[in-house]
């Protein structure tokens, strides 16, 4: 009987944990067929796949740090506003330059620098992020809120709430180029595809190879028992919020440059896909489980849903509401597998007690 129950376990522990990938290839295939009987759109094209990998690569940046946080036990609602707020930058450094009242000068700045000033101002939003949460034991919900609206605030004191157009940048002002960004390609895939490509790589080996990944865990596990074993909690929670912070700005950087274009409104929601992303891909809202590996197949998985569903013809309220369906039943399921390793863990107890006793 335990036995039994025991390989019923483990197949059930199996299933969840593959559940992302399953997820994956089930909406594939749907929409494969759906679309080549119904419109004879072939959904697996190359194009058509490198488009939706183009897609994927912006919720895939940030989900990459928000995995990060949520390991930790955390949650940063302000990714969305911070992409607003640094293609707000960018695009007002270009489009108006640095101008100088008090020298009456007006400078403008190569394209590289006002990218480094972006990354700067999204890493230096997470340091703030960080230090609310450890140093002012602000809530992670409560001070990545008003981080939130801080810089959405100011994305639109930039520009009076309007839009940079035009952002390509004159050769007479050495501000030129800002549009490769986002139309860039290497070896027939987007620049934005092969910046998320090193991002999960990096994270990948610090996550598993590093102490620092070790850290994050140990954090997200157990807080406690993480201070007495001597990891720093503080400054490896403000590293997390910081990472987090300069993968938002990565993606402003990015939709500016694909667009052509900043709006101080780039960027509304997005948090809640990266979320939902790295819940989809096996990240625990409780801290302490889940991959970016994992959190990159969760962004495939909305992003093939999203553009499937357009595809098709359906409504953006209607793909709201199964995009909703969607995060709830990973939660669920997320919740099915922490109770299947509780009864997993409880099996194998017993079986060790019986074993002793024997």
């Amino acid at each position: 009987m335990n036995t039994l129950k025991r390989s019923d376990i483990s197949i059930g522990m199996v299933l969840l944990k593959l559940r992302t990938v399953i997820a994956l290839v089930f909406l594939t295939v749907i929409f494969t067929i759906l679309l080549q009987t119904g419109r004879g759109i072939n959904f697996l094209h190359p194009l058509n796949l490198i488009t939706i990998a183009k897609h994927v690569a912006i919720t895939g940046i940030l989900a990459i740090g928000m995995t990060f946080v949520i390991i930790t036990g955390g949650i940063d609602l302000s990714v969305g506003s911070i992409v607003g707020l640094t293609g707000m930058i960018a695009g007002g450094l270009i489009h108006e330059g640095l101008v100088l009242n008090v020298f009456g000068i007006t400078i403008y700045f190569h394209v590289l620098v006002i990218m480094l000033i972006c990354l700067i101002l999204g890493t230096l939003l997470g340091t703030v992020n960080g230090l609310l949460i450890t140093k002012l034991n602000v809530a992670p919900f409560i001070g990545t809120l008003g981080i939130m609206y801080i810089a959405r605030g100011f994305a639109n004191i930039r520009s009076g709430g309007a839009t940079f157009p035009n952002l390509q940048g004159k050769a007479e002002l050495g501000n030129t180029g800002f549009p490769i960004l986002g139309a860039g390609r290497i070896l027939g895939l987007p620049l934005s595809i092969w910046i998320m490509i090193v991002l999960l790589g990096i994270t990948l080996y610090v996550s598993k190879k590093t102490p620092l990944g070790r850290h994050i865990y140990a954090i997200g596990g157990n807080r406690r028992a993480a201070e007495l074993s001597g990891v720093q909690v503080g400054r490896t929670t403000t590293l997390v919020y910081m990472f987090s912070g300069f993968c938002s700005a990565i993606v402003g950087l990015i939709i500016a440059s694909q667009l052509v274009a900043a709006h101080p409104a780039t960027g509304e929601s997005y948090e809640m896909n990266a979320i939902a992303a790295a819940v989809l891909g096996g990240t625990s809202l409780s801290g302490g489980i889940g991959t970016v590996g994992g959190t990159i197949v969760g962004a495939f998985v909305i992003g093939v849903l999203s553009d499937g569903l357009v595809m098709l013809g359906v409504s953006q309220f209607w793909q709201n509401v199964i995009k909703g369906f969607v995060i709830i039943a990973a939660v669920v399921f997320d919740q099915m597998q922490q109770k299947m390793n509780a009864r997993s863990t409880e099996v194998k107890d017993k079986k060790s007690r019986k074993e002793d006793v024997a």
